[in-house]
């Protein structure tokens, strides 16, 4: 470590450690979509429900059923539908947890290129979650959640970007959030990235870096992103946020098309 006299004390103090350079060229796992039928089941599971998934989310979540989730065209299609195909739930929907080997990873750059769904009620998301629940009360929000781009039809071509952790979550008002606007977010592709180092989570469209959460030091309760988190890709309907200037019900069906997923590992330069 190199050292430096304080300029008036006399007294050699430590220079400041560089910051650590980063490297995202390896691809480590992905999904580019080049066949038909269902998603890649050594790739994908499925999560299924309907119980409002801890928002009041009014969709059903189903299980391997070609019209909520299916690969045609070159895309992944997710697609939310007005069907009451479960009592309770008026609209099916999917969502889909990366699997298998690779299909989780501590820090990288996890990129996704997307055209999002329209219609007020929508709330697409793509998104991250632990691997497993080892702090605090060993669920959420402890051990933290990363939103690479969340979308809510009412509030359109608006993309969001966010972390959430004990200290720092939607509940409480305080979650480190970014927007940035796309004039053309339900029409057109684009690619949806967060790169994840020890040190920072930052978010990008299309490169365009509009999101930035530094590690503070303080332990787990604001930084729980020290483990294998793995990618989720759904469409909700309706929900505490989602659903917040009601839903649009002939605007169904909507859809998620996602053309690629892909994961890079961190490489310290």
């Amino acid at each position: 470590m190199l050292s430096a006299a304080t300029p008036g004390t006399g007294i050699t103090a430590e220079a400041p450690a560089p910051k650590p350079r980063y490297s995202f060229r390896k691809l480590t796992w992905s999904d580019e979509f080049n066949y038909t039928g269902r998603p890649d089941s050594t790739k994908w599971r499925y999560e299924v429900g309907g119980d409002g998934w801890g928002n009041k989310e009014q969709q059903y979540y189903t299980n391997h059923r070609p019209e909520n989730a299916r690969v045609e065209g070159g895309y992944l299609l997710v697609e939310a539908r007005r069907e009451a195909l479960m009592p309770g739930n008026a609209y099916t929907s999917a969502r889909l947890v990366s699997r298998g080997p690779g299909g989780s990873q501590t820090y990288g750059r996890f990129e996704v290129r997307a055209r999002l769904p329209a219609g007020r009620g929508t709330w697409p998301a793509i998104w991250m979650l632990p691997d497993e629940n080892t702090y605090g009360n060993k669920s959420w929000p402890d051990n933290g959640e990363i939103d690479i781009m969340e979308h809510v039809g009412y509030d359109a071509n608006v993309v969001h970007a966010t972390t959430h952790c004990k200290t720092y979550f939607f509940r409480l008002n305080n979650q480190k959030t970014g927007t940035t606007l796309l004039p053309d977010a339900t029409t057109a592709f684009h690619t949806y990235a967060v790169e994840w180092t020890p040190e920072t989570i930052t978010a990008e469209v299309d490169g365009q870096l509009y999101f930035a959460t530094r590690n503070e030091g303080t332990g787990w309760e604001a930084w729980p992103w020290n483990k294998p988190f793995h990618l989720l890709l759904n469409v909700a309907v309706g929900g505490e946020w989602g659903g917040l200037k009601g839903i649009d019900e002939a605007a169904f069906p909507q859809r998620l098309e996602v053309d690629y997923v892909r994961f890079y590992a961190l490489k310290k330069e």
